[in-house]
């Protein structure tokens, strides 16, 4: 089972967020939230941070959050050894993707939930 960690992960089920979670999920992904503020999201214990995440390596870090956030957990994904990292529409920023590429982070700009063959609009 692939893993995945979804930064900006949301309790709000209207929020790319939430619908990212489920999305994954549902194509059998094994999902991990991260939220600061949640302790569950969509059925699934959240993350306070990624550093938090109990695996060694993620297959999958999909970014549901503003750049200038995004941009302050570069570290964090670089630490949890992401085979891939996309950053869904409105978390990318030429500052952001340009700090990725110098720590070779292998992003992707386009929407994840899309990637695992389902579109957000089948979440409401």
């Amino acid at each position: 089972m692939p893993t995945v960690a979804v930064l900006g992960a949301s309790r709000d089920r209207s929020k790319y967020g939430n619908k990212s979670v489920r999305a994954h999920a549902r194509a059998g992904w094994e999902v991990f939230p991260i939220n600061p503020q949640a302790s569950e999201i969509a059925g699934f214990r959240a993350f306070r941070s990624l550093r938090e995440v109990p695996v060694r390596s993620l297959d999958r870090v999909t970014v549901y959050l503003p750049p200038e956030i995004g941009i302050m957990l570069l570290d964090d994904i670089v630490a949890s050894q992401p085979r891939e990292v996309w950053l869904n529409p409105g978390s990318e920023s030429e500052e952001l993707l340009s700090v990725a590429e110098k720590l070779a982070l292998p992003v992707i700009c386009a929407c994840s939930i899309v990637d695992v063959g389902l579109s957000p609009a089948m979440f409401s």
